[in-house]
């Protein structure tokens, strides 16, 4: 299979919006998880969840509990910043990695791409080659393809996604994966993954209601059910009523919960580090970083330094995301924003950067 026959096959898996009626409680693998909101809220889930048949596929692709945990995934949910979140910490861990030689190979799996499907599965930061896309999606394909006789229950566009990355990443002997959720948390195709190293949750506000809502704590509640027990769970800071389903949560699946501040130590002036929002989301990955390296890093290398620190964040890099681009006379400023958070945001770092850059092009108007 070639590259365009592998988006083709990608396309024939996209279906129609999700029923508006919730998931059914009869529905066997609903009736055997937890359901309804512990903070009193309604459910919030329409149509099936996209977890079931994730671990039912992972086997028919030969993977097991144990190759993905062998993975040593770091798992992040969140409304705002997961991707750039999920950047970070690739980009900290395979800078000391270079210095130490841990980890040696990272894998990141993110969602939506901005150009090329491929880019949602990175080696290293670099996206797959166009042939290695091609030929790990045509592996999965053919695996499930021959187990799986009922159209209706092989995997939408998402969970195939997903499923490719876990076979990726397994094949490809990865020391480090790093995931974004696609949305929610509980019942997304992410949430295979039994055993987290660490958890991250980045600001939470409403999105994806529909699915995930009506409220705000439900939202919460769907974003927490990444948290693992023996994993330690980090968050950026949050409204109190986030704050509050996320404790209660954690204290549920008994994990450590620490609300990270914006850290006082970083490379002054980076761009890479602004606007103020991007600061919160590297602080997240720094605390991310610390912890996973203290879990799984040779004793004598279990802290970023500050030479990892200034490496990761000049080697950051996530188009689309508080990006601009002075081309000539002209600055463009490219920002993805989707929902109030990051609109309210995107207006700020706007307003600031649009005026520096008229700054900029006055002064140099007069050199």
């Amino acid at each position: 299979m070639n590259y365009m026959a592998a988006l083709r096959l990608l396309d024939t898996l996209r279906r129609g919006p999700r029923p508006a009626t919730e998931a059914l409680h009869a529905s066997p693998e609903m009736a055997a998880s937890p359901w309804i909101p512990s903070n009193g809220g309604e459910p919030g889930v329409r149509g099936r969840p996209s977890l079931f048949g994730m671990l039912r596929w992972l086997q028919q692709l030969g993977h097991t509990i144990a190759d993905i945990n062998r993975l040593n995934i770091i798992h992040v949910a969140g409304t705002k910043g997961k991707g750039g979140t999920c950047a970070y910490i690739e980009c900290l861990l395979r800078a000391h990695g270079q210095k130490t030689g841990f980890p040696a190979k990272t894998g990141l799996y993110t969602s939506p791409h901005l150009i090329n499907t491929e880019e949602r599965i990175r080696i290293n930061f670099r996206p797959l080659d166009k042939e290695v896309f091609a030929r790990y999606v045509l592996e999965t394909h053919r695996a499930l393809q021959s187990s799986t006789g009922d159209p209706q229950d092989a995997p939408r566009y998402l969970q195939f996604l997903a499923l490719v990355s876990f076979h990726t990443f397994i094949k490809e002997g990865v020391d480090v994966a790093i995931y974004e959720t696609h949305q929610g948390g509980e019942y997304d195709a992410t949430n295979v993954i039994p055993s987290p190293v660490v958890t991250a949750i980045t600001a939470i506000d409403e999105d994806h209601i529909h699915q995930l809502g009506p409220s705000l704590k439900n939202i919460a509640w769907h974003k927490a059910g990444i948290f693992k027990a023996g994993a330690p769970a980090f968050s950026a800071p949050q409204q109190d009523a986030v704050a509050t389903v996320l404790q209660e949560r954690a204290a549920e699946k008994e994990v450590s919960l620490e609300f990270v501040e914006i850290c006082s130590d970083f490379p002054a002036d980076a761009p890479q580090l602004k606007p103020e929002v991007q600061l919160l989301n590297f602080s997240l990955a720094r605390a991310v970083s610390n912890v996973f390296l203290q879990q799984k890093a040779p004793q004598d290398n279990i802290t970023l330094s500050s030479h990892d620190i200034i490496q990761g964040v000049q080697a950051f890099s996530w188009p689309g995301r508080f990006q601009s681009i002075l081309d000539g006379n002209l600055a463009w400023f490219l920002d993805g924003a989707h929902n109030k958070i990051s609109l309210e945001k995107c207006a700020q770092w706007f307003a600031q950067s649009s005026s520096k850059m008229e700054w900029y092009f006055a002064r140099l108007a007069y050199t």
